[in-house]
């Protein structure tokens, strides 16, 4: 076989792999590619008890009761047309409040009840940290205005 051909073959035996792979990869993150589900989502996927997941939502107003241990807290996620309940052990984030949203790396009870091991307490952006709630941002503002002009 001349030289050209054997490199047209391998071209091809590439390209064929690299779809293969492609392929593959597809169906592995099939199941993935949403960033969280949310309570209602969850309820629907019906997802077996033990497997890792995300759950993202908002954290229900009056759900979060801390364990007298001091780092079990318990509380429920919402959506517009579910709730999850939760159950984590450990330091919460600074930003996680009631009304707040949060998204948690967990996995789902027998029960039904989702064990996070790690919450991500998400803002809105009109979130101002604590030590700069007192300072008067218009200067800034009025800045911020004039080199946009």
């Amino acid at each position: 076989m001349k030289p050209k051909h054997q490199r047209l073959v391998l071209a091809l035996v590439a390209f064929v792999a690299l779809i293969g792979a492609g392929f593959i990869a597809a169906a592995a993150l099939r199941d993935e590619a949403s960033y969280f589900y949310t309570p209602t989502t969850l309820a629907k996927a019906q997802v077996e008890p033990g497997k890792a997941i995300r759950l993202g939502g908002m954290v229900q107003k009056g759900s979060i009761v801390r364990g007298t241990d001091g780092v079990s807290i318990t509380f429920t996620v919402q959506d517009q047309e579910g709730e999850q309940n939760v159950a984590y052990r450990g330091i919460t984030p600074d930003l996680f409040v009631e009304g707040s949203g949060v998204v948690a790396d967990g996995r789902m009870r027998a029960d039904g009840v989702f064990v996070a091991e790690s919450l991500l307490a998400k803002h809105d952006e009109n979130y101002v940290p604590k030590e700069l709630a007192d300072i008067d941002m218009t200067a800034a503002q009025q800045t911020k205005d004039t080199l946009s002009k």
